[in-house]
């Protein structure tokens, strides 16, 4: 079974930067993308961005250039940074991740907050 803790989120200035962590532990042979996902209240989770296992990267259009996803393969890891953070970045970011083989179930991180705000 396979684990995502997620590290890094917080409150920042409108401007700021932050840089989101999140771990997979457990069984992560055949791990194939790793993304960052988002939910305000109200909202429904959209994606921010994905990176597949060879580093193919992938992000939502809304998100600009502001945002960097990258990953570390040999710490079974992904990255989220963030940089001129606005208010309306404030949400809970959730991990995911998926397999290359379709019997193995996606599994999601807890979440962990940014909030943006003076």
């Amino acid at each position: 079974q396979v684990r995502l803790v997620e590290s890094g989120g917080g409150l920042v200035q409108p401007g700021g930067s932050l840089r989101l962590s999140c771990e997979a532990t457990g069984d992560t042979y055949g791990i194939n993308v790793m993304a960052w996902y988002r939910q305000a209240p109200g909202n429904q989770r959209e994606l921010v961005a994905e990176i597949t296992r060879g580093g193919v990267t992938n992000y939502a259009d809304s998100m600009g250039a502001r945002f960097t996803i990258s990953r570390s393969n040999a710490k079974n890891s992904v990255y989220l940074q963030m940089s001129s953070l606005k208010p309306e970045d404030t949400a809970a970011y959730y991990c995911y991740l998926n397999f290359f083989s379709p019997s193995y179930p996606e599994v999601w991180g807890q979440g962990t907050q940014v909030t943006v705000s003076s």
